[in-house]
């Protein structure tokens, strides 16, 4: 089914029996008029909603969605993968709930756990794999980043050594959720305007970072969706005043 019938069967079967009044307007604005307005694959529009649900802790709506986006060229392997990444910017405490959650929809589906190994690098390797990711996304300039401090180390080897060296997704689809994790925490304007341009480097420009944004304002709302558009604005003007 596409995103729409999938959609909003799930939504009028959560919410049509006590709140059909706002089951019609969530349906019609969700999932009939933004997936109209939005020209984006489906596949990712629903890996980006899945990123957004994990950055503003919806668990109840993940759950929701996740049938969705399964049942929308978003394959178990890329799904775990979006929820496995947000532990960078969420931290274990806030994703654990997904990771049981996302357990439960795929167990339900029939899909056998664990799934393949996406593993890439080793305990001896993922600091030097780590920091080649983090110069072929930032730049040259990441180069000895982790000399910089104890964190700084951490988030080579961590985070871009154990986790963006993962199979099933590539560098856009990751700095892709990336930002959109970090859009909807909101507070994290410094991170979200580097990696705002860190998208736009990689192919995913100023008019696809705004889709992205437009697809999940019935997730987020609006004043963190337009603080997203605000940001996604000063990335292009750096990265053109920077070429």
């Amino acid at each position: 089914m596409s995103i729409q019938e999938s959609a909003q069967a799930i939504h009028r079967n959560e919410l049509g029996q006590t709140d059909p009044e706002l089951a019609a307007i969530v349906n019609h604005f969700a999932f009939e008029e933004v997936q109209a307005d939005v020209d984006l694959p489906s596949r990712t529009k629903m890996l980006s909603t899945l990123a957004y649900l994990l950055g503003m802790q919806g668990v109840d709506e993940f759950k929701l969605m996740l049938p969705v986006a399964l049942d929308n060229n978003v394959t178990p392997v890329e799904a775990k993968e979006v929820v496995y990444q947000a532990i960078d910017y969420l931290g274990l405490g806030r994703v654990l709930p997904f990771i049981k959650a996302s357990n439960e929809v795929l167990a339900a589906r029939g899909v056998q756990l664990p799934l393949p190994s996406q593993s890439t690098t080793n305990q001896y390797n993922r600091l030097s794999k780590g920091e080649e990711t983090q110069i072929r996304l930032f730049g040259p300039q990441m180069k000895d980043f982790a000399k910089k401090g104890t964190i700084n180390k951490w988030l080579v080897d961590n985070c871009f050594g154990d986790y963006y060296t993962r199979k099933g997704l590539d560098d856009r689809d990751r700095e892709m959720i990336t930002f959109c994790y970090i859009a909807a925490q909101g507070g994290c304007e410094p991170q979200l305007l580097a990696h705002a341009q860190a998208n736009i480097k990689l192919g995913n420009d100023q008019e696809f970072l705004l889709k992205i944004v437009q697809q999940n304002v019935p997730f987020i709302g609006y004043p963190r969706s337009l603080n997203a558009v605000r940001i996604i604005n000063e990335a292009a003007k750096a990265v053109k005043d920077n070429d």
